[in-house]
Formats: C-alpha cells, sequence, structure tokens
C-alpha cells in the first residue's frame, strides 16, 4: 500500500521502491505503472534521478534536471535515428512522425513553427472564444436531459476536435474517423509497439493522408484568407518558402492530433481530479475565479503528455553524472510535476496552486505552440460543466487509455 510522507507524497514502502527502481524498464512497463506511475516516479527521483535504461538510454525524473533539457542546445528533438529502427524507414508512420513539428530541429522546425503560428495568435485565438463557448453550450446541452454522458467522447474529445476542424475547414459529416485516426497514431509513440498496432498505425496515416490530400488540393483553388487557417499554411511563406505538400499533410495530421490530446485529456483528468479532491470542488464552485489556476493544477497534477524524448548532441552533465553524446533520454514530464522541490504536496490537487510553473507544455523552443488554445478550450469546458452540473458524479466504472505517453481515460461516464 502506498503512504503519504509528511511531504504530502505518496509513496511506494521502501524495499518495493528500490526493487521497481532496480527493475525499471520503459520497454517492459507494468500495468501497475500505467494505472499510477506518480509513486513509482518518487521511487526514481529517490534512489536514481538519472536511471540508465537497459537499452543504454537514460530516464530523467527531476524537475531541474528537465528543464536543462528543454533549453539546452545539445538536445536534439529529431526522431530519424529513432523511428528508422522502429517504424521502418519510408513507412507512413516514419514519414509522418519525422515530418511533424514536434519532432524536427531548426531550420525545418523554425520555419514550420513560424507558419503554423500564425493559427495561434492572440488574435485569432480571441476571435474562436465564441465558437468555442457555443460548440461547449451545445455538447452540455445535448446531455441535459439525459443527466449523463461520457466526458471523454461527448465531451472532452468532441470539443476540441470541432474546434480544429473548424479551422481547418473540415467538413462536419467528414470529421468521424479522426479519433480512430489519432488514437492509431499516436498510440504508436509508445515505447513499444505490437506489429498489428504499427499496421493500424500505418493505415490510419494512409488514410488520413489521402483525405488531406484532397482538402488542400480544393483548398489550393482560392485565395489566401486571414480567418482560414489551412489558406494560410498552404499560401504563407517564411523567408520565401512555403511548406511542401507532404509538410502540409504531416502538420495538418500533427494539429488535428496534437490539438486534441492535450484538451481531451485536460477536461478527463480536472473532471476526475476534481471528484478524488472534493473540498477543492467545493472551493472552485464557492470562488469560480479560480478556474485558470484549477486547468494550470490540472495540467500539473495529471499532465496529458507524460514523457518527452531527446537525443543529445555532444557530452553534457545532467544531474551529476556524464553522459556521452547520442544518448538518448526521455524527459519524465509527468514525473517533473510531481517534483516536490518544485512543489508543496506535490499529490495534492491545490485548485488555487501559486505558483505553478508545470511544463505540461514544455519549454524553450519547442514550447507547445497550442498552449493558448488549449487552455482556453480547458477553461471554457470545465467552468460551464461545473457550473451546469455541480453535483455531477462518477456513473459506472472508468476505462483508463492504457499508454505510459499519453495520459488520459478512454471512457469516463458521469451523471448528476
Amino acid at each position: 500500500m502506498n503512504a503519504a510522507s509528511t511531504s504530502g507524497v505518496i509513496e511506494l514502502p521502501e524495499d518495493k521502491a528500490r526493487a521497481f527502481v532496480e527493475s525499471f524498464d520503459l520497454t517492459r512497463l507494468t500495468r501497475d505503472f500505467l494505472d499510477d506511475p506518480f509513486p513509482r516516479y518518487h521511487a526514481l527521483r529517490r534512489f536514481a534521478p538519472v536511471k540508465r535504461l537497459p537499452d543504454g538510454s537514460v530516464f530523467l525524473s527531476r524537475y531541474a534536471d528537465i528543464q536543462l533539457c528543454y533549453r539546452d542546445a545539445r538536445m536534439s528533438s529529431d526522431k530519424k535515428v529513432e523511428f528508422g529502427p522502429k517504424f521502418g524507414v519510408g513507412s507512413p508512420l516514419y514519414r509522418h512522425h519525422t515530418t511533424s513539428l514536434v519532432f524536427n530541429d531548426p531550420p525545418l522546425h523554425t520555419r514550420v513553427r513560424k507558419l503554423l503560428a500564425a493559427a495561434f495568435t492572440p488574435r485569432a485565438l480571441k476571435a474562436l472564444e465564441p465558437r468555442v463557448a457555443a460548440i461547449v453550450e451545445q455538447l452540455l446541452d445535448q446531455a441535459a436531459d439525459a443527466r449523463r454522458m461520457d466526458v471523454i467522447e461527448d465531451f472532452g474529445f468532441a470539443l476540441p476536435v470541432e474546434v480544429i476542424c473548424d479551422m481547418l475547414g473540415v467538413p462536419r459529416a467528414e470529421r468521424g474517423p479522426f479519433r480512430r485516426y489519432s488514437l492509431a497514431i499516436l498510440g504508436a509513440l509508445e515505447p513499444v509497439i505490437s506489429a498489428e498496432k504499427q499496421r493500424i498505425g500505418d493505415d490510419a496515416v494512409a488514410e488520413f493522408s489521402a483525405y488531406l490530400d484532397d482538402l488542400i488540393t480544393e483548398r489550393r483553388k482560392r485565395p489566401a484568407d486571414d480567418n482560414d487557417v489551412l489558406g494560410t499554411l498552404i499560401h504563407g511563406e517564411v523567408d520565401g518558402e512555403r511548406l511542401t505538400h507532404e509538410e502540409l499533410v504531416q502538420n495538418c495530421i500533427f494539429l488535428l492530433n496534437a490539438g486534441h490530446e492535450t484538451t481531451t485529456n485536460l477536461i478527463g483528468n480536472t473532471l476526475d481530479a476534481l471528484l478524488r479532491f472534493p473540498d477543492q470542488l467545493a472551493r472552485l464552485q464557492a470562488d469560480p475565479t479560480l478556474i485558470r489556476s484549477c486547468v494550470e493544477e490540472g495540467l500539473r497534477f495529471e499532465s496529458s503528455n507524460q514523457l518527452g524524448n531527446r537525443r543529445l548532441t555532444a557530452d553534457a552533465e545532467i544531474g551529476g553524472e556524464r553522459l556521452a553524446a547520442g544518448t538518448y533520454i526521455h524527459i519524465g514530464i509527468g514525473a517533473a510535476n510531481r517534483d516536490p522541490a518544485e512543489f508543496p504536496e506535490p499529490d495534492r490537487f491545490d485548485a488555487g496552486r501559486t505558483p505553478n510553473r508545470h511544463v505540461a507544455f514544455g519549454a524553450g523552443v519547442h514550447m507547445c505552440l497550442g498552449a493558448t488554445l488549449a487552455r482556453m478550450e480547458g477553461t471554457i469546458a470545465l467552468d460551464r460543466f461545473v457550473r451546469r452540473f455541480p453535483a455531477y458524479r462518477r456513473d459506472g466504472d472508468f476505462v483508463r487509455g492504457g499508454r505510459a505517453r499519453f495520459r488520459g481515460f478512454a471512457k469516463y461516464p458521469v451523471a448528476w
């Protein structure tokens, strides 16, 4: 049984903690870890904060070490070395994940990010707020009479997909397969995948790419429009260069996948946390102005993205250990966000926590481009949900997503 220390950290008994750290291997994760990794992150931070894994890679769990990784120019995000053997060079998954924004270094990363950034300016996002609020109200209206909903499928997923699809001009009737595509493509980023999951992921990229080929071809026929994200990506230039067709396709897939994953998990994880910490739900209901800090706490407490990766391009010292050039580093985002050295009582959900310098969206040049949009969606969605259904409760068993990299629920039924 896990025990809470005086510092508000829920820990494994010492013998179990040491045994876990000794055997820890990202390629052999247990159900216990996937269900609740946080006591295990504490064990790693206590006994092996720079944990060398059997394949030669290193797992980091301290906040300070992870901040260093995000800001050190010797840390490469390019994943061709890793994804070639994993997916097969030239496979659909390889093409997608080595072309999308997140797994590239400058200058490609810089060019793509500058073009995508036009869709996420404060002005563009402010203009989106009424549409986000309207979608939220529509989804809540649909559930109100039934007095129950699955907050993942009916709310957490539906909202961001509608928003991103609106931004890209995807017709409403054609959005059905996107959840399946996204789960298959992002699921392939788990530390280990089966041949079947790779096949499903490859098929999803191929189908999604074919769909976007047609959408982009049709959109090219019209001139640029300031209110049209896809048109901006097609016609926009950085230093006289435009995105190639392949870059366009793969980064549209990236936007649709990344654009919903964070928000879906943020909504589900935070609604779950508020039920587990009813004093904080009551606190939020008594003071709705806490909603923004509550969203930040949701991002910290159960970060949607638990893992990041970098490869060292030169020798470096991290956490007092010398690591050689070429070392592959696993950035424990979820671990950093529960580090008691940075967050007092890290295993307690605190709706008013301040300061709250979490790394749920990364940091440095790879800071999540859609962070402001995810925060806006999460703030509107959670605020209106809690106001309309203040007595919501779990209505049956939930189903965890079962992934190490992306933490969330596959199913979470509630009623009121």
